[in-house]
């Protein structure tokens, strides 16, 4: 599998996302699925998906505290695209054993109870979005955190055990409002109030002129290495 990466990686090396996306969708017909957070770079992907008309499974995980804006932008785009979101939940039983013994804002406790959180909320529906697919794409950049900075086109997903491709690594987020505003692409109006990277709302702020683009998510954390687990 290993040796099938690295051939994958240099084939689309230098291939528009378009291509990147259509190969696999049509290589691995109905077992492809994308995770969106109805963030900019998703909101691309969802875009070239539904208008190239592409056998691609489309979720998104509502943990139950999303922003409002994030539910609106779900909205609009099901509407504009004529295409279905599948929402993914957590356990509701966990999350009131979870809020029972840790309380309701756990997630400032500390990083810790913030990674239970995220795994109750997030990662434990995401398990379940995944059954069943061998391809999983994601909206990823390297610019968007230092934790990205190795991450491959195309890699092997270990802990789910499948591939993952990530078609707009190398692109900026200048290349991707360019490319959102040329094609009138929906987004969500966080972005518009300095949300470069947008989760749920009580662990997600503004960011100030100067910071890194995901200096908003779980702020009050001293860590730079700032991740819920869904990519590891």
């Amino acid at each position: 599998m290993y040796n099938r990466i690295i051939e994958l990686n240099q084939q689309f090396e230098d291939a528009a996302p378009e291509e990147v996306i259509s190969w696999f969708a049509k290589e691995y017909k109905n077992k492809v699925t994308f995770s969106t957070s109805l963030g900019i770079e998703d909101q691309m992907i969802t875009h070239i998906i539904a208008t190239l008309h592409l056998p691609v499974n489309i979720f998104t995980l509502d943990t139950g505290r999303l922003f409002q804006e994030t539910y609106d932008t779900l909205s609009i785009t099901e509407k504009k695209y004529g295409i279905p979101i599948k929402l993914f939940f957590p356990d509701a039983n966990h999350v009131e054993e979870m809020v029972k013994n840790k309380g309701i804002n756990l997630f400032y406790e500390s990083v810790e109870a913030r990674k239970l959180c995220c795994y109750i909320r997030k990662i434990e529906p995401l398990k379940r979005a995944l059954s069943g697919m061998t391809i999983w794409i994601t909206g990823l950049r390297r610019e968007q955190s230092p934790t990205r900075q190795d991450v491959q086109l195309v890699e092997w997903d270990t802990t789910h055990q499948m591939i993952k491709v990530n078609p707009l690594i190398q692109w900026t987020l200048k290349d991707v409002s360019e490319f959102v505003r040329k094609n009138y692409i929906p987004v969500n109006e966080l972005h518009q109030k300095n949300f470069p990277s947008i989760g749920c709302m009580p662990c997600t702020r503004a960011v100030q002129p100067g910071e890194d683009l995901r200096a908003g998510r779980w702020w009050w954390e001293i860590s730079q290495n700032k991740e819920c687990g869904l990519h590891k």
